[in-house]
């Protein structure tokens, strides 16, 4: 199809502009959303179908060595799931966690056009880019992980707050990065130096700098805030896993006071209980704290029964969990600035603890009152695989369908939840939300996640069908950037999208405390580290409140 494109017919599902399932016309030209078009523009008559924008995956893994490191230690997964070239696509392999050209096209026939890598350690940015270029269609972002990184907590350790800002502005410029990402604040350094050493309350000092996770938190939302991040510090919380980490995590949020914080999949996060003991739901107490607190969003990292592949930052947690996957692990070192750990894992419906995992996240969805700030994902592919996505929406849009999966599953975990009691069903209107406006306004990407005139030419269109399972696992078209790249069910071109990075401000004075840093500990010179603008490829610069200023 031409640059120039009509969309007629189609109920539209545009939440950030208050259309809700209305018929409209859209009108396309050189890759985006305008008032009209020609009148020889191409004209594709979606009567009877859904338009929502593209799909905005906001937490999931897609890219770099630890993703790389998951795909050799699961051959059999390759082996069992080929994704065969066809005229307009490349081959590669699926399984949890899929190679680089069938993950951009897996997201593609979901109808999802842009996702973010939620973990890169600085010195991976290289080849998380080089990963991003192969990966075809959406565009893609990452966090970089800095809230473990030994300058940052010497930095912290020693009150010097604004060499502090100059030094995480300066290592979001030299990664290319997003936003920082904060993974077990204050965790990662005493495990690497003792084994099983770790921190397990937020106003625990750690045994290496002596400051504690609140420190570290506080430090970086202040940051993110003088910077005027586009997204705030996106923040995986201590004690994840753990039965009764939910005080933890309720007591993280209050760190934030009225400042700007995006929990990462918090469902994993939401657990009541003793340590050592089976886990209880505290899903409740955690929504009704989010929803009386509009400066927090979070995703959800909803579990889905079936084979997923744990990967983390988190290198205390991915040790101990190798004790349940009764299969291989790696943990592994990214001097200075990480941990990271994968294993296996398969989530079971007959397990108390997988059940209500499941559970939990529901609720989750399901008692939000703000659907803007609690937005869909699976933290893919920890708690499932991004391909799980169509019947994850099957079950929040359908409430018979949800009782059907209720029955199948642990009944001693049930009767630890409140899921049966809750009726709530998600209509057209708000699944747009939580997959689309929702993350694109927490992620502050103002040209994404909407249809209005000036948006990037991101639209998906589904058949409406009752079924909504098999509605969102086959759009019938995919445009990306004004591009039909899935036209009928079928791909009709190869496309691929940009890496979207900011470039906030600092101090270039603040290279003269790094340097010796990198001459004293570092096995990369300074003058290598930083990534140059021959790795971003196609790419966007997403501007920050200080450069409106």
């Amino acid at each position: 199809m031409t640059a120039s494109l009509r969309i007629i017919n189609g109920r539209v599902y545009d939440p950030a502009n208050g259309i809700d399932g209305e018929i409209k016309e859209l009108c396309i030209k050189d890759a985006k959303i305008v008032d009209s078009v020609d009148d020889d523009a191409s004209v594709i008559n979606a009567h009877g179908m859904v338009i929502m924008p593209g799909g905005i995956d906001i937490h999931c893994h897609i890219a770099g060595p630890k993703v790389n490191m998951a795909r050799k230690l699961q051959p059999e997964d390759k082996r069992h799931d080929p994704h065969p070239a066809t005229p307009f696509t490349r081959s590669g392999t699926g399984g949890s966690v899929p190679s680089t050209f069938a993950t951009g096209y897996r997201y593609a026939t979901l109808g999802y056009t842009t996702a973010f890598d939620a973990a890169v350690p600085p010195l991976a940015a290289r080849h998380v880019l080089e990963e991003f270029h192969d990966t075809p269609v959406i565009d893609k972002g990452y966090y970089v992980v800095l809230g473990n990184n030994v300058f940052m907590h010497q930095l912290i350790k020693e009150g010097r707050k604004e060499e502090l800002k100059h030094a995480i502005a300066w290592w979001l410029n030299a990664s290319k990065g997003y936003t920082p990402k904060i993974v077990n604040p204050g965790g990662d350094e005493p495990w690497k130096g003792k084994k099983n050493s770790n921190v397990h309350d937020i106003d625990e000092k750690d045994t290496v700098f002596e400051i504690s996770p609140r420190d570290i938190i506080d430090a970086f939302i202040d940051v993110a805030n003088e910077l005027g991040l586009p997204h705030p510090p996106h923040l995986h919380c201590n004690n994840l896993g753990h039965s009764g980490n939910f005080e933890t995590t309720i007591e993280t949020m209050k760190t934030a006071g009225d400042r700007r914080l995006h929990i990462a999949h918090i469902q994993f996060h939401s657990y009541a209980g003793k340590l050592g003991e089976n886990p209880l739901s505290a899903g409740r107490e955690i929504v009704e704290y989010v929803n009386a607190h509009p400066n927090i969003s979070t995703d959800v990292g909803q579990v889905m029964f079936g084979k997923s592949t744990v990967m983390t930052a988190d290198a205390p947690s991915a040790y101990l969990t190798r004790g349940y996957t009764h299969s291989k692990w790696i943990n592994a070192d990214t001097e200075n600035e990480s941990g990271c750990g994968i294993a296996p894992y398969t989530y079971q419906e007959h397990v108390y603890t997988n059940a209500l995992q499941w559970a939990i996240g529901l609720e989750i969805f399901l008692l939000s009152k703000d659907p803007w700030r609690i937005v869909f994902s699976t933290d893919s592919p920890n708690g499932a695989s991004f391909t799980s996505y169509p019947k994850l929406v099957k079950l929040l849009m359908d409430k018979s369908y949800r009782d059907e999966e209720i029955s199948r599953v642990n009944q001693r975990a049930m009767n630890k939840s409140i899921l049966r009691e809750i009726d709530r069903e998600y209509s057209l209107y708000e699944i747009a939300i939580i997959t689309r406006a929702g993350p694109a306004r927490c992620l502050g990407l103002k040209n994404k996640g909407h249809l209005g005139i000036g948006a990037d030419a991101d639209i998906t269109i589904y058949d409406d069908q009752e079924d909504k399972e098999l509605m969102f696992n086959a759009p019938r078209y995919v445009i990306k950037s004004g591009h039909a790249v899935i036209a009928d069910f079928e791909f009709t071109t190869d496309y691929y999208g940009k890496t979207l990075h900011i470039q906030p401000e600092f101090d270039q004075s603040i290279e003269d405390s790094i340097r010796p840093f990198f001459d004293d500990y570092y096995s990369v010179r300074f003058d290598n580290y930083a990534v140059t603008d021959y790795y971003l490829h196609d790419h966007e610069y997403i501007p920050t409140k200080q450069d409106a200023l």
